[in-house]
């Protein structure tokens, strides 16, 4: 990458800018935590406390499989204490559990948004409501070196309610030319996939599902999910504030996709934020 010898500066500033809410959207799991990994490859500083604090809108699908968009708005945050402990509206609450200088694992606590049937009375009156939840979170990151900064993902959630049910991404993401102190961008693929009871909760229809609401009983098996690509940008207009930015395209396939409640398999996701760093 043509300025990675001038990135540990910038990157002991960096550290994570991924901040915003989560909900079911095809924004990837790597774009809540991008360029985390990268700092402790190019040998910068890990700082004890790393603050940043901001405002966040983002213009995604009510729910996976809708023609219908909405936008969601507000306080955005990641507080990152060493290279041990995080809290963000994005990746959680957290612990990195095993670390080293080009790979981290841990657990953390995110959230689902979940379903209302009064999103979109016209399509899912009668499927019932998919209540908010918590999810729990294992993952892990490997940044393969500094010549080649290619960093992949894995991990794998399970709601504490809602589905009830377990998913999982796999995911990686690279800096693009052009990245430099003050503006990093990245991009990258992403599939996922998710068990049984996580695909039929979202896309399936029981017997009485069907009775309630004129779809066909629908089975939704386990698989894949979904895939699709992401990218992220970042830009320090003055020393401690800068605007980030993310987009994601996500694919449903399989079941999800030939469910009867699924509009349209395709989805976008438009995120834009501002944010202090202290």
């Amino acid at each position: 990458m043509g300025n990675a010898a001038r990135w540990p500066a910038a990157l002991a500033v960096v550290a994570a800018f991924s901040a915003h809410a989560q909900t079911p959207s095809p924004l990837a799991e790597w774009q809540y935590s991008a360029g985390v990994p990268l700092m402790k490859l190019y040998g910068a500083k890990v700082p004890e406390w790393q603050v940043q604090v901001g405002a966040a809108a983002s213009l995604r699908p009510v729910y996976e499989g809708t023609q219908r968009y909405h936008v969601l708005a507000g306080p955005s945050f990641d507080i990152r204490y060493r290279d041990l402990l995080f809290v963000s509206t994005g990746e959680g609450v957290g612990v990195n559990l095993l670390r080293a200088d080009h790979w981290r694992a841990g657990v953390a606590i995110g959230y689902n948004l979940g379903r209302r049937m009064a999103d979109d009375p016209g399509r899912l009156n009668g499927l019932g409501n998919i209540n908010f939840a918590a999810e729990s979170k294992l993952f892990g990151e490997y940044a393969v070196s500094a010549a080649f900064p290619l960093v992949v993902r894995i991990d794998v959630r399970r709601s504490l309610g809602g589905t009830d049910g377990w998913i999982g991404d796999i995911g990686a993401y690279l800096p693009l030319p052009g990245s430099s102190e003050r503006f990093f961008w990245f991009a990258g693929p992403t599939v996922t996939f998710g068990d049984a009871r996580y695909m039929s909760r979202w896309f399936g229809v029981t017997s009485a599902q069907a009775m309630r609401s004129g779809y066909p009983q629908y089975k939704a098996d386990a698989g894949l999910k979904s895939y699709g690509a992401g990218f992220s940008a970042i830009w320090f207009f003055r020393e401690h504030w800068f605007v980030t930015g993310d987009m994601a395209v996500g694919q449903l396939t399989g079941s999800a996709a030939h469910s009867p409640i699924t509009q349209k398999a395709a989805n976008t996701v438009v995120d834009l934020s501002l944010h202090y760093q202290y």
